[in-house]
């Protein structure tokens, strides 16, 4: 409410030039709107009123949205109040000399900290809008050649989609996924990657689906792997495994039986869609002569907060001698603290996980988001040596319905011979 309150001011004080009626207009709006903010918030949270999910949701990214615009606002404003404070303290040290009361000219800093406060406050709530409206399935394809070393003459030319991070709890719009998975089957790959998030927490949340991600296919397979979301760690079952360790455990002793079985029904949602889902394990395509492994791992990250249930060892055995080695890791994370030391014959990783956070700036010139301070490798293609990392943008969103610069990405790939 302090928030509420100070942004207030500034709303007062830009109004001042109108007629009493339009202000009086404009304080019903603002505190009506406020009111009934917090009456939702009290009747939600005490259970005195059912809403479904997709209202919920709806509901609280308005609120959220304007409540990041309120703040920004409260910042310029904050600003003004801290100067003349300053300008308070000092004047009493100091004594009155002539000519100090007078008026400079042209806008008072006071109205200028207002209007830039406002004006990136509402720049902030456009872009919010349309990175719902518009950019959550403003779908992009992004198409790369792959530069591998030895790459035997059968796999030239190869085609590989992939996508990553479904999050298909989040989808508020049927048709435009539809649209997304059009695209993606349009683009008549040879195989398909995904490479985990299938869900946010709940395997059923894919059940209204299924039907349509079943679509997706590929003549040498579709290939997928686990998530940090697809395990159901976020989630609190009300089974609550009483011998629980903080934080989840590799051999997934942490979860309690109703976990486990939403992590078996995830498991089955795969084979459902057609899916070869890799869980710590490998295949092997053959092709005149030549073999090509696809490794899969379950969730391996550098990351503490993230789990380590994967293990590219176990994966990776029967593996050794395929000419092309190929793997399907979630986090990005894994490629610097394992893939590149240890196994240094493994030669692409397709990861996604970040989402690009959804929201930066996405140019062939220039890529920045605030999660490149958290993983260095973020977003697009990365290479060391002979190795390659493919850290793939999201078909989803999570969290925030939308995505503002960064788009939900189809990555299209082709093999060549480096």
């Amino acid at each position: 409410m302090a928030i509420d309150f100070y942004t207030w001011q500034g709303v007062k004080f830009l109004s001042t030039s109108l007629t009493e009626r339009s202000r009086d207009g404009i304080k019903y709006i603002y505190w009506g709107y406020t009111g009934l903010s917090f009456l939702f918030f009290l009747t939600w949270r005490m259970g005195w009123m059912q809403v479904s999910p997709g209202i919920q949701k709806f509901v609280l990214t308005i609120v959220f949205v304007i409540f990041l615009a309120k703040i920004i606002w409260c910042i310029f404003l904050l600003v003004d109040d801290v100067v003349r404070l300053f300008k308070w303290i000092v004047g009493k040290f100091q004594s009155q000399t002539p000519g100090s009361n007078e008026q400079v000219s042209g806008i008072s800093r006071m109205k200028f900290l207002n209007y830039m406060g406002l004006g990136i406050g509402a720049t902030f709530m456009t872009s919010a809008v349309y990175g719902i409206t518009r950019g959550a399935h403003n779908y992009q394809v992004k198409r790369r050649t792959l530069k591998i070393k030895g790459l035997p003459e059968a796999f030239e030319g190869m085609t590989i989609v992939q996508i990553s991070d479904v999050h298909s709890g989040s989808f508020w719009n049927h048709d435009a996924v539809k649209k997304g998975v059009e695209l993606l089957n349009k683009q008549q790959a040879d195989m398909v990657f995904f490479t985990g998030d299938l869900v946010n927490d709940v395997a059923g949340e894919m059940e209204p689906w299924k039907a349509m991600f079943s679509t997706i296919k590929a003549p040498m397979g579709v290939f997928s792997i686990l998530g940090n979301h697809d395990y159901g760690d976020y989630f609190q079952w009300n089974d609550k495994n009483p011998n629980q360790q903080i934080g989840p455990q590799p051999d997934k002793s942490h979860m309690s039986i109703k976990q486990k079985e939403n992590l078996q029904k995830l498991i089955g949602t795969h084979k459902e869609l057609g899916w070869d889902l890799l869980l710590d394990e490998h295949r092997i395509i053959e092709k005149n002569g030549s073999k090509m492994a696809i490794i899969g791992v379950e969730n391996w990250s550098a990351k503490v907060r993230f789990p380590k249930y994967g293990d590219l060892s176990k994966a990776y055995q029967g593996a050794e001698n395929a000419d092309v080695k190929l793997l399907l890791s979630h986090d990005p994370s894994h490629w610097k603290a394992e893939v590149l030391t240890d196994y240094p014959d493994i030669d692409a990783t397709f990861s996604g996980h970040t989402h690009g956070m959804q929201f930066g700036i996405d140019s062939s010139h220039y890529r920045w988001s605030p999660v490149k301070f958290i993983y260095p490798e973020w977003i697009d293609l990365y290479s060391q040596g002979n190795q390659l990392l493919y850290v793939n943008r999201g078909f989803g969103y999570l969290g925030f319905p939308g995505r503002i610069g960064i788009f939900p990405e189809i990555s299209v790939f082709t093999l060549r011979k480096a």
